[in-house]
């Protein structure tokens, strides 16, 4: 398939960015919506959500996109291969994530290499943020996981900052801390992952868990 090419990085405060999309038919849209879901947050090119949902086929999977061509690009990925437990969703993720899914619907979320808005007055565009935050801890099932990474240190440590001051999550390392490989799940690397590494840099990583009691 031809690969898209698109921007690669879209402010998110843009105003045409501002309306949330509206949340679809859910049991249409999956072969079985009780499946675990499980959310990857700035899917790109959703190819890591391609290979996870061919080889766990007991989960169901979504990934969220504010480029629209690379989410009908995945979609038709989807639909060539035939996956019913597989959906891109063009979307702004801070707006559209509080009325999208139902409260305790989400099992695992993964934000792995987000943009990084290195200029102090553009960090405000960054993806993770406090709102987001509660939000995830509204729809994560409680002992639900949260996976981060990035390869901008800067960009991990405010992740980290983010869920560490929400009392609603764990952070598995210790509050502050990155999480070391031991103790990072084992994963199918991401495009950006693989790269990264290829290349010798570092990945720091974030790994928590919604609390039971909280």
């Amino acid at each position: 398939m031809r690969r898209v090419r698109v921007r690669e990085h879209v402010n998110p405060l843009g105003i045409q960015y501002q309306q949330p999309t509206p949340p679809p038919d859910w049991t249409r849209i999956y072969g079985d919506w009780k499946l675990p879901l499980s959310l990857d947050i700035g899917c790109g090119r959703g190819e890591y959500l391609l290979q996870m949902a061919q080889r766990h086929g007991d989960r169901n999977f979504l990934g969220l996109e504010i480029r629209e061509p690379l989410v009908q690009s995945a979609n038709t990925a989807r639909d060539i291969l035939g996956l019913p437990n597989l959906h891109y969703l063009f979307c702004n993720v801070n707006p559209t994530l509080p009325g999208l899914l139902p409260p305790r619907s989400i099992h695992q979320v993964t934000i792995q290499f987000p943009d990084p808005w290195f200029k102090r007055r553009q960090q405000k565009r960054r993806t993770v943020q406090p709102e987001l935050v509660a939000t995830l801890a509204q729809l994560l099932i409680p002992g639900g996981e949260v996976r981060l990474q990035s390869d901008v240190k800067p960009v991990a440590i405010a992740m980290i900052r983010c869920f560490d001051a929400d009392g609603r999550f764990l952070n598995l390392a210790g509050s502050g801390q990155f999480a070391p490989d031991d103790l990072y799940p084992q994963h199918i690397p991401t495009e950006r992952e693989r790269w990264t590494l290829h290349n010798g840099s570092p990945i720091y990583r974030g790994y928590f868990n919604r609390r039971l009691d909280a």
